[in-house]
């Protein structure tokens, strides 16, 4: 069964490879498996024995506290995980993601699709699209979002762009300069599995009233989105931003 896993999660590591995501973290997927095949091998040979008591209780406590993160990220994932916000929101953040040469990403396209969907109801809502140009990017995400939005109805004078941010963190901050932090409702559309994380990041940067728009994801992706989120929840306590 070990090996069985271990063999699944390096199948899901090429997956997430072809996906084609423009990150490396596919390769935690190779780790996983890896691991997974090692534990197997050392049951099946029953090679425990020969490992000092002391390494395997530090190993046990590392799985320990690997499961234990993973299961309190998830459940803090799922809390914002169906957001809706209401009507008349004084503005709302498109967080950007990945755009390639044919346009944006199916997870961009979740976001976009989301915000189109709320600013038709909304018209009198201001859209800021956040996002600045990575290195395997034709253009600034924001940019893209912007044209995609328009070829959805949104006119064009209802859209703001912020073009320099390269992280949620930057999204949060450089689109403030749009709008109040403090006194206006402000509505944060991004995928469902990142959405506890942008709104407490959100609340740190001095949003005071903010709401979640969660945006659909693709399920095949989801797991690996969800562990990347989980880990990106511990980076954001370690360094204070939550």
């Amino acid at each position: 069964m070990l090996f069985i896993i271990g063999a699944a999660a390096i199948g899901y590591g090429f997956l997430i490879l072809a996906a084609a995501s423009g990150t490396k973290f596919f390769a935690i997927w190779f780790l996983i498996g890896a691991f997974f095949i090692w534990v197997g091998y050392m049951t099946n040979g029953n090679h425990w024995r020969a490992v000092p008591l002391a390494v395997r209780i530090a190993l046990a406590v590392l799985v320990t506290a690997a499961v234990v993160i993973v299961a309190a990220g998830t459940a803090c994932i799922m809390t914002h995980f169906h957001d809706r916000a209401p009507d008349g929101l004084d503005e709302i953040i498109v967080l950007g993601a990945q755009v390639r040469e044919s346009g944006p990403s199916r997870v961009l396209r979740s976001r976009l699709n989301a915000a189109a969907a709320y600013l038709a109801e909304n018209p009198d809502t201001v859209c800021i699209v956040s996002g600045g140009q990575g290195p395997n990017e034709p253009c600034t995400e924001a940019e893209a979002m912007k044209e995609y939005l328009v070829r959805k109805g949104i006119p064009e004078n209802q859209i703001l762009e912020e073009d320099k941010s390269t992280t949620t963190v930057e999204n949060l901050e450089f689109s403030s300069r749009f709008l109040n932090r403090k006194e206006d409702s402000v509505g944060i559309v991004t995928n469902n599995f990142h959405v506890f994380r942008s709104l407490k990041l959100a609340k740190k940067n001095g949003y005071r009233n903010c709401r979640g728009i969660a945006a659909g994801s693709t399920p095949l992706y989801l797991p690996n989105n969800i562990l990347r989120e989980c880990l990106g929840i511990v980076k954001e306590v370690v360094w204070g931003n939550f």
